[in-house]
């Protein structure tokens, strides 16, 4: 059986509603996600734009960036020492100058990554004290071998364990399948979607150029056919054996078959993604993303439900 051991924490978003909790509202739910065995948390980005986490004075100054009402950052660490987990702290995201999924926005990888090295500088000094800090996660996600995503990768990967004494470095892909639809289309599918071969080939040749940069790479398992979804776990877990990375999957705990972007995903559904990367030997799950889509006490009611339907499978 494949648990969820971790989970993103979304509070800078920019495609799923602001829940307006205090430290009391996240407190609670470090203590739900402990119940059930969630041992790592992961800011998936510490900005985007001009939004923040921190107060960071290298992207107020670099980049513009509003001043955060509250040091997110900070409270993930102390939570996470309280209930005994690891947090892995997400990069800023310009949304300005690499990529936004389906396209380049100008190209300027390069910009992306000074920003970030910055960054890095900044929050080691601040927060590497903590002992729950474990980790780091490059929140530039991506799907295909296009632009210069392997000298992203690779230079901020090695900046973050230049930085911290070798901290493990973890990406989260997507797949670019049929449901890679952007969350401002009407529609939930596009007509064709990467064939297993040509995925295969290019994440190949991204591994082997990030294979001394990242430690843990997990998948994000919405953007394909159910029916399909096997076959691309499998290429997943094989490529990440061959070049000695750990195989995760990342299940997303929302649906992509609505077209009310984004709800709570069926049980069903969720239950059948755990037991495909299960056969395929990969033996961790993180999700996007616990608060929203699958806490007691979520916006969303059906995430509640969720929560109980994953509670009674995991303690059957």
């Amino acid at each position: 059986m494949v648990q969820i051991k971790a989970t993103f924490l979304d509070e800078i978003s920019h495609d799923i509603p602001h829940q307006n909790w205090s430290e009391t509202e996240w407190d609670a739910d470090f203590a739900y996600m402990n119940a059930i065995g969630i041992e790592m948390v992961v800011l998936i980005r510490c900005g985007y734009k001009r939004f923040l986490s921190y107060p960071s004075t290298v992207l107020l100054k670099e980049e513009n960036c509003f001043i955060p009402t509250t040091d997110l950052v900070e409270m993930f660490l102390k939570l996470s020492e309280k209930y005994g987990m690891k947090f892995y702290f997400g990069l800023y995201d310009s949304g300005r100058y690499w990529t936004d999924s389906n396209f380049w926005t100008n190209g300027n990888y390069e910009k992306e990554v000074a920003v970030n090295k910055l960054v890095i500088d900044e929050v080691w000094k601040k927060y590497g004290h903590y002992s729950s800090f474990a980790g780091w996660y490059l929140s530039q996600e991506c799907s295909r071998n296009n632009g210069k995503v392997i000298e992203m990768f690779s230079s901020l990967g090695k900046y973050c364990k230049q930085v911290s004494g070798g901290l493990n470095i973890l990406i989260s892909p997507f797949i670019d399948g049929k449901k890679n639809i952007s969350q401002y289309a009407i529609s939930t599918q596009k007509n064709e979607g990467v064939s297993i071969s040509n995925h295969e080939t290019e994440w190949d040749l991204i591994f082997q150029g990030i294979k001394d940069a990242v430690d843990i790479v997990a998948f994000q398992d919405g953007h394909v056919e159910y029916d399909e979804l096997i076959d691309f776990l499998k290429i997943n877990k094989s490529l990440c054996d061959k070049y000695g990375l750990q195989c995760w999957t990342n299940t997303e705990t929302f649906d992509r078959d609505m077209p009310i972007k984004f709800l709570p995903i069926k049980w069903e559904k969720l239950k059948l993604k755990l037991e495909l990367a299960a056969k395929v030997g990969i033996e961790n799950a993180i999700t996007f993303e616990f608060s929203h889509f699958m806490s007691p006490q979520s916006m969303y009611l059906s995430a509640r439900h969720l929560y109980n339907r994953y509670f009674e499978y995991i303690n059957l």
